[in-house]
């Protein structure tokens, strides 16, 4: 029944979720610190949250198949409130992501840097008019099991996170859950409530392995269409081949029946001023420019079909060579990009070490002002003392004079 699987499913990411937000939680605490990128109860809290949020997914067509991506339901907050403006507009700006799925990963990185997550998550299930036209009827974030989610994260307001989103490749990361994280705090429990935390991985886990199989199944049949492509591109050269040599023949059979039936007109033309053939000679060389003639038709029908059918395997062979370019230009734009991380990395090297110089440099002159700011308190010093000399001689030569004025009187 796919009404019991998807409430199955809905109920294992439901406990997938309470177990990380619990251990991410506890764990924090306990160490006490911001926390960052590597920390790994904290990624795979992002793993979970991003199963939750692809739950039920409407599907949508692409040239490559179906395409599920949880980023257009994510772009609806800002809509509801106001504040994710400058989460979205942040995530849009970031250079380094080219997919749906990363912007929606560094939106939930943005949200919980902000401590915003729990309100934001509470705004988009209370609006289930906008999440049908992404989700399916019974997917977990219309149904009471979001709700629940929206209501656990508001625990993470109390945990301080700082991530550094430029140089982490966000696009091409695989979300897979460690299940030894929770199965050993499962086995630290005791009683019922850890044998229904063990039961809800297990049942997790046959999830897990279910949708990598589906995932499995879906790059099989992509690189199976890509065979086929190939597959069917040298099929389709090998019968451009095939019906260019078969044109060139028709052409030089055409070229043949026309010569053939000059001779015969020319033949006809000197019976017939000759007036010396025989009556059952004319009727059977017009019976032999009758066949050639309807021979003729034939091969110029033929011709003509050989024709249109070239100028479709042509036209499949650009479309083809179309896409071969796009797929070039994408490669030769990424490596540009990656020659320019190259340069800006050379260029922000150079500006240490001239940073570096510049504060030796400034070291070593601050080192010579205190050397002689150091020599002109000695000299200062020097004179004070000379000052209180003279003034002691002074005192001492004028209780001199005061004596031989007094002796003199």
């Amino acid at each position: 029944d796919p009404n019991y699987l998807m409430a199955n499913e809905r109920m294992n990411l439901m406990n997938m979720a309470k177990l990380s937000i619990k251990g991410l939680i506890e764990s924090a605490l306990n160490l006490g610190r911001t926390l960052d990128s590597d920390y790994a109860p904290l990624q795979q809290f992002f793993v979970v949250m991003e199963h939750c949020l692809k739950h039920g997914l409407k599907a949508k067509k692409t040239f490559l198949g179906q395409n599920k991506s949880f980023w257009g339901p994510l772009e609806l907050v800002e809509k509801l409130v106001p504040e994710a403006a400058e989460i979205t507009a942040s995530v849009k700006d970031l250079p380094g992501l080219k997919t749906p799925v990363g912007r929606g990963r560094a939106w939930l990185r943005l949200a919980l840097m902000q401590k915003k997550l729990s309100e934001y998550m509470k705004a988009l299930i209370n609006r289930k008019d906008l999440l049908s036209e992404f989700y399916e009827p019974n997917a977990l974030m219309m149904e009471e099991e979001g709700a629940i989610i929206a209501g656990l994260l508001v625990g993470l307001n109390v945990i301080d996170a700082n991530f550094c989103m430029k140089g982490e490749d966000l696009d091409s990361q695989v979300g897979v859950i460690d299940f030894s994280m929770y199965l050993k705090d499962g086995n630290s429990t005791k009683g019922t409530e850890g044998d229904g935390q063990i039961t809800a991985i297990l049942d997790q886990k046959n999830y897990v392995e279910e949708l990598n199989r589906h995932l499995s199944a879906t790059v099989n049949n992509l690189q199976a269409k890509v065979d086929a492509l190939e597959k069917s591109n040298t099929k389709l050269t090998e019968e451009l081949a095939v019906a260019n040599n078969r044109i060139i023949t028709l052409q030089e059979e055409m070229e043949r029946v026309k010569e053939e039936s000059s001779y015969i007109l020319e033949s006809n033309r000197k019976v017939t001023k000759d007036r010396s053939a025989d009556g059952q000679a004319l009727t059977e060389a017009r019976k032999q420019l009758k066949e050639e003639t309807q021979l003729r038709l034939d091969v110029e029908k033929e011709l003509e079909a050989q024709i249109g059918m070239r100028q479709e395997m042509e036209l499949a062979m650009k479309m083809l060579e179309k896409d071969v370019c796009e797929k070039q230009d994408a490669l030769v734009a990424l490596r540009q990009q990656l020659d320019d991380l190259r340069a800006l990395k050379h260029e922000l090297s150079f500006k240490l070490q001239s940073s570096d110089m510049g504060v030796k440099q400034k070291s070593e002159l601050n080192s010579r002002l205190e050397e002689k700011t150091n020599q002109m308190a000695a000299t200062i010093k020097q004179l004070e003392q000379s000052e209180k000399d003279l003034v002691k001689q002074a005192k001492t030569l004028n209780s001199a004079a005061n004596k031989l004025i007094q002796k003199h009187h």
